[in-house]
């Protein structure tokens, strides 16, 4: 999974919209969805808004496995 699949799970699991995360981190709609869609790069100023939404660290964005680590600790 990548960062980009990794943004679009986090935020369905937390059953927001494109438009809500856009309006939590302060950007158009249009820009969340090409971040989840890979048109634009997420870099880490942006990283630190999207992680603080999901009470999680920035870098957590970056790493593979997190959704299925935090998956098996909730079993």
């Amino acid at each position: 999974m990548d960062r980009y699949n990794k943004l679009r799970e986090l935020r369905l699991a937390n059953k927001y919209t494109v438009q809500k995360m856009a309006d939590m981190i302060g950007i158009s709609k249009s820009f969340y969805s090409q971040l989840e869609n890979c048109k634009r790069r997420l870099l880490y100023d942006m990283a630190i808004k999207i992680a603080a939404v999901f009470k999680m660290k920035p870098d957590e964005l970056f790493y593979k496995d997190h959704l299925n680590l935090k998956k098996k600790k909730k079993k």
